[in-house]
């Protein structure tokens, strides 16, 4: 008999399974994959490190989580600074001096704030409608029209005219020349990679890979105490309610006999016509390192949803919020299954965010049996 069978090696249930095996809990975690780690999970192609569900760059303003993190993996100096290629035109993420300068010659912060503020001005937008008034509102129309527009259509797989403001509450603009794109204190890759990370936390647990809990419910219902579940809340239920939606990612890799393809690990491609939304080149997240004779790019792709998909960015509308509540209600209902991570939650969080939910569900169940 367990104390927690956790369904789901990635980072939401190997951080609480490694915070209740520390308190001398017994836990069991399994996974419908043949892998650990979730999406973080990476691994080694031609002598490089890379992240096959598409970049994660941790970061964090909490010295809680970056000390837990700390414990199993050390972490490089990596900053992500991705570049926007616009139609062959290139600018600076996120917007900053080095972008006004590109766009307008900009040299100054007033002579930037100026140009914006005259932009907002013509537009005459007080209260917008739609993503578009309210990205324009925002930033203006040059920087929309050139670095948020395409790219985000392509995103959502809509026109922004058809998107509701409220998926654009700000735009990160800065008035100093600094391409730091997450601006938090603790930031960098995991030396190794994030599969030999999660491997370190979940040392001395017992894990399931290769194993479908809702498939298998029989066999696992009643082997725990409690059960902490970070699948699809909605495929729990048999999406009794209706299915949640999602936005989804197909990526396509591909090796070169070269050492350096695009000079930077990401790039965006901003404009409508291109189809993938940006090219990731893994091997400048360790500066370099590795194989100098190969790189390997990987190429983003967002489609449509459907089941058998993973889902990665969850459709927050008002009518998939209600949706949820209903699920969450009904989640309520049971006092062994907690539901837990981005897809219990159906919200889409860094990983810091992620860990330290973790944390605290770990203590909140920690403090009950106290």
């Amino acid at each position: 008999m367990y104390d927690y069978l956790i369904v789901g090696a990635g980072l939401a249930g190997t951080t609480f399974a490694r915070a209740m095996a520390d308190k001398g809990k017994k836990c069991i975690v399994i996974d419908r994959r043949s892998h650990i780690g979730g999406n973080i999970y990476s691994e080694t192609i031609e002598g490089i490190e890379v992240h096959k569900y598409g970049p994660h760059i941790f970061h964090t303003d909490s010295e809680t989580v970056w000390e837990f993190v700390n414990r199993f993996s050390s972490f490089n100096h990596f900053v992500y600074s991705p570049i926007a290629n616009y139609k062959g035109e290139l600018y600076n993420l996120p917007f900053n001096m080095n972008t006004f300068h590109a766009l307008w010659g900009c040299v100054t912060p007033d002579e930037a704030k100026r140009k914006i503020f005259e932009q907002q001005r013509k537009s005459g937008i007080k209260e917008p409608k739609n993503l578009e008034e309210q990205a324009v509102m925002l930033v203006g129309q040059d920087i929309y029209e050139k670095l948020v527009k395409g790219y985000t259509e392509k995103q959502w797989g809509k026109p922004c005219r058809e998107l509701p403001a409220y998926i654009i509450r700000r735009l990160p603009v800065r008035f100093t020349f600094d391409n730091n794109y997450f601006n938090h204190p603790y930031q960098g890759i995991p030396i190794g990679g994030y599969t030999k990370m999660i491997k370190r936390m979940l040392d001395g647990i017992e894990i399931r890979l290769n194993t479908d809990y809702l498939q298998n419910k029989a066999e696992y219902e009643n082997i725990a105490a409690k059960i902490i579940y970070t699948g699809a809340i909605d495929e729990y239920f048999d999406y009794c309610f209706g299915e949640l939606e999602y936005r989804s990612l197909r990526f396509e890799t591909e090796i070169f006999d070269i050492d350096n393809y695009q000079g930077t690990a990401g790039v965006n491609y901003t404009d409508r016509e291109t189809p993938y939304t940006r090219i990731i080149e893994h091997k400048h997240f360790q500066f370099g390192k590795g194989n100098k004779e190969k790189t390997v790019i990987t190429r983003e792709y967002p489609v449509s949803w459907k089941r058998g998909d993973e889902p990665y960015y969850p459709v927050n509308d008002k009518k998939n919020m209600r949706l949820y509540e209903q699920y969450k209600e009904k989640s309520q209902e049971s006092r062994k299954v907690i539901f837990a991570g981005r897809m219990g939650a159906y919200q889409y969080f860094d990983m810091d965010k992620v860990i330290a939910s973790a944390l605290e569900l770990a203590e909140k169940e920690l403090e009950r049996k106290a």
